[in-house]
């Protein structure tokens, strides 16, 4: 154990020395690995902030929630003209899913409308997010009230002019007012304030609630008509804890056909769209991602390797003399293997080591200038970077070691003499 410590260190010496006497050398030899490093291991970091940042916003709701709408979250075997003819779902078909249907814990009509402009007195915010739902939206979102309330069922069914507000819009419009009882302006109408959500804190994508206005989806549905195509809508089904999900699903696809009057053989002309097949996707298209981001990389890590395999061919060549002496005087070849395998995977490293302290260095600017992103470089990272170097370092290496650990003791002396 003490050779190889000693071997080890003696290894750390040599690749310190091939930094500092071949300092252009070797700065060329490693920028490959580190551009390599640095590549992959900022690919896997950007990508695993963006899924966290995606799954973040949806976490609220149950991965059981389904999406019925005339849409599909991911492929379909049905052709895109034919989906392209589906009907919107409507509010008598919500009706009849959270009366008829069992096992519905929670169920809301959502219209997605155009972001609007919502004004107080002489303050004003423009591009709030609109949310139209039923009162049940409540409990399928599990929202977190700051102040107030949120709307029940009978202003839900009426169609109250009532609105609960995000915290940053409540913020812009009050200040250090008590926003609740206080009347806003939206769609040129007095909506009366009822509550104001906790904050939530903003995503990547500007949909965090801090930014929105939930109102009752009669209103608008009032205001708007229910075949205006500025609005899109859906049914929003939470089903009770421990049932079988792909049953629930079935029960509701069946019911919808029996109230669309569709017949036996006729495809569905509508989605059940599971939330974990969203979560799904996300899954799938990430990790495409992160196999583009492996396969360029990649190409960086080749270069890199093949910069450390030169050198060290190189510093066989400069330390062949050198060899010789340590074979005359009893060095095993072992011994020369492994002095020559550590030097590669010192150097290779080191190159790792440089380009993850850059990939650090980008997630701290990238958090700092996006407010509403966290740059993630998780430690699962940082320990494959490092695999990732030692790999290259003893791939690279072992073939110059192996010439290394061959030569002839004389034959060495000779020719470095």
């Amino acid at each position: 154990m003490l050779l190889y410590l000693r071997l080890f260190k003696e290894s750390f010496s040599f690749a310190i020395s091939a930094l500092t006497n071949n300092k252009l050398r070797t700065f060329l030899s490693l920028l490959g690995v580190t551009i390599g490093i640095f590549s992959i291991i900022a690919v896997l970091a950007a990508v695993d902030s963006l899924k966290n940042d995606i799954k973040g916003s949806i976490s609220s709701l149950d991965n059981s929630t389904l999406y019925i709408m005339r849409f599909s979250f991911g492929p379909s075997t049905i052709p895109q003209w034919k989906r392209e003819q589906f009907p919107d779902v409507t509010y008598e078909e919500f009706q009849f899913i959270e009366n008829k249907i069992p096992n519905v814990e929670a169920a809301s009509f959502s219209l997605n409308v155009n972001p609007e402009t919502i004004k107080y007195d002489a303050a004003s915010v423009e591009n709030v997010q609109i949310a139209a739902v039923t009162s049940g939206y409540y409990n399928i979102e599990s929202l977190q009230i700051g102040e107030g309330r949120f709307f029940n069922e009978s202003e839900s069914n009426s169609g109250s002019p009532v609105v609960v507000l995000g915290d940053e819009i409540a913020s812009s419009l009050f200040g250090n007012l008590n926003p609740i009882g206080k009347v806003v302006r939206l769609y040129g109408r007095k909506f009366t304030v009822i509550g104001v959500l906790e904050k939530e804190g903003s995503g990547l994508f500007g949909n965090s609630k801090d930014t929105a206005a939930i109102l009752p989806v009669n209103f608008v549905r009032r205001l708007l008509g229910d075949n205006n195509k500025r609005a899109f809508p859906a049914i929003i089904v939470k089903p009770e804890s421990g049932i079988d999900l792909s049953e629930f699903n079935a029960v509701i696809a069946q019911g919808l056909r029996n109230f669309r009057g569709l017949k036996a053989g006729e495809d569905n002309n509508f989605f059940v769209n599971e939330l974990q097949g969203f979560t799904d996707l996300i899954d799938n298209i990430t990790g495409q991602l992160n196999f583009m981001g492996w396969i360029i990389s990649g190409f960086s890590l080749l270069v890199g390797g093949f910069g450390i395999a030169n050198i060290m061919f190189v510093s066989v060549k400069e330390r062949t003399n050198l060899i010789g002496i340590q074979k005359s005087l009893g060095a095993k070849n072992r011994f020369i293997l492994f002095q020559f395998l550590f030097e590669a995977v010192i150097l290779a490293v080191i190159g790792g080591l440089v380009g993850l302290f850059f990939v650090w260095i980008v997630s701290l600017l990238m958090t700092q200038l996006t407010d509403s992103f966290e740059f993630v470089l998780s430690y699962s990272n940082m320990f494959l970077g490092f695999i990732l170097s030692t790999i290259i370092g003893l791939v690279s290496g072992v073939i110059p070691a192996l010439s290394a650990s061959k030569l002839d003791p004389v034959e060495a002396i000779r020719t470095g003499m």
